[in-house]
């Protein structure tokens, strides 16, 4: 191992010409920077193991990554985990998550919760069938209003017969399979894709900036917003 002349940024040349011998890439890239180093490695055309937060698959140009299936979940998906900083740690729990790991919070070691394996290296778990029991009714699985899809509210509720599209929580991306689902896309205030069906005014009720934030449902007259949903439909149905 030889030591780098520079500071180790990603974006150096010297960095650069390090990617342009790696095979495989594993490393905690640094997360305010993710979608940068994300597009680093694919202009690069490396495969990778790479650590990052979970509202990075709300990024366009990382959704967009995951709808080609050129990116994905790997063996670890919304964790907590221990880093090292150079901030204090003053929050009692997470003192004691820190501990409970084996770290002295006072070394500055933090929990940072909320983080994902995603790679573009193959695995048995994204072949894994996802079985399912229960049937579409419309009373279950209520319309959106601004969205043409029905909304569900757990991955293990996904119903076995419906052939439209539906919107389902984004933990469904840890059990995607993408030769039984196909991702249409992300609904969201910023990633609607000419999707969306419908934009709110305050003549539509008064906290219209809210329910353009996400799917909405219609429940007994009353619009609620729901959080943010991965538009899908399961492809065995469309053969």
């Amino acid at each position: 191992m030889v030591p780098m002349e520079g500071d180790g940024d990603f974006r150096s040349n010297e960095s650069i010409e390090l990617l342009k011998q790696a095979d495989i890439v594993v490393t905690n890239p640094p997360f305010s920077l993710f979608r940068e180093y994300i597009a680093q490695l694919v202009e690069y055309n490396k495969k990778f193991l790479i650590l990052g937060n979970m509202n990075a698959i709300t990024y366009k140009e990382v959704f967009r990554l995951i709808k080609e299936n050129k990116l994905w979940s790997g063996y670890g998906f919304n964790m907590s985990m221990v880093y090292k900083t150079p901030y204090s740690n003053d929050l009692e729990a997470n003192k004691q998550f820190v501990k409970g790991k084996g770290y002295n919070p006072n070394d500055g070691y933090v929990k940072v919760p909320a983080v994902n394996w995603y790679t573009n290296l193959d695995t048995g778990k994204r072949h894994e069938k996802l079985v399912f029991y229960k049937k579409y009714s419309s009373k279950e699985y209520p319309k959106y209003d601004n969205y043409e899809a029905i909304n569900v509210n757990k991955v293990s509720d996904i119903p076995m017969d419906y052939k439209g599209v539906m919107g389902v929580p984004i933990t469904f991306l840890d059990k995607y399979n993408p030769d039984q689902f196909e991702i249409i896309w992300i609904a969201d205030r910023q990633n609607s894709e000419g999707i969306r069906t419908k934009i709110y005014t305050i003549e539509d009720n008064k906290n219209y900036n809210d329910l353009n934030r996400g799917p909405v449902v219609n429940l007994n007259g009353e619009l609620k917003v729901v959080y943010m949903r991965i538009l899908i439909k399961n492809k065995k149905l469309h053969k």
